[in-house]
């Protein structure tokens, strides 16, 4: 059994859920989203409360149960409140610019990154931190995790793109006798 799964979803007003053949879909004031929905579970939507269960309890059902239901609750909050991740980029002559919808970084390379940013994002950056936010959350983690991979942070210096909420631990140089 499911503990989040067992959980009802609320829908906060102004927010419309719909179901039809296999997909959900969730307006807001923000935005709309929409995913495919699993044959092996079912939605239930009674007055401004949603509930998920299994159509019968298997072991793929039973793993999808909890997923799922965070999946919707995820699309829920993300059509009334953006979702926000910040990338800060440390080192010296390391840039970032957003330009049209391209963000162009430089990053100590021999050239610059140029990277294309999706329609359903907002990408802004101001002085060394990337701001991504949108209304999905696997895409802005998604994207801001493709922004990251481009120059990890090292743990000599902390030269890179890390995420603002993440600690690098430093490694100790080489020694002088």
């Amino acid at each position: 059994m499911s503990r989040i799964g067992k959980k009802s979803i609320i829908i906060p007003d102004k927010t419309e859920v719909t179901i039809s053949d296999n997909n959900v879909v969730v307006r807001g004031p923000l935005g709309e989203l929409s995913r495919p929905w699993h044959q092996d579970l079912e939605i239930k939507i009674n007055g401004n409360e949603i509930s998920v269960n299994p159509k019968k309890i298997t072991l793929a059902s039973g793993a999808l149960w909890g997923t799922y239901a965070s999946h919707l609750t995820n699309m829920i909050s993300g059509v009334n409140k953006l979702f926000e991740k910040k990338l800060i980029l440390e080192g010296i002559g390391f840039k970032s610019e957003v330009s049209g919808g391209k963000i162009n970084l430089t990053l100590g390379f021999s050239h610059p990154v140029t990277v294309s940013v999706p329609e359903s994002l907002k990408v802004t950056a101001e002085k060394n931190v990337i701001t991504i936010s949108g209304p999905g959350k696997e895409e802005v983690g998604q994207f801001a995790s493709k922004l990251r991979s481009l120059k990890k942070p090292e743990p000599y210096k902390g030269k890179g793109m890390r995420y603002s909420d993440e600690i690098i631990r430093r490694k100790q140089g080489k020694k002088l006798v």
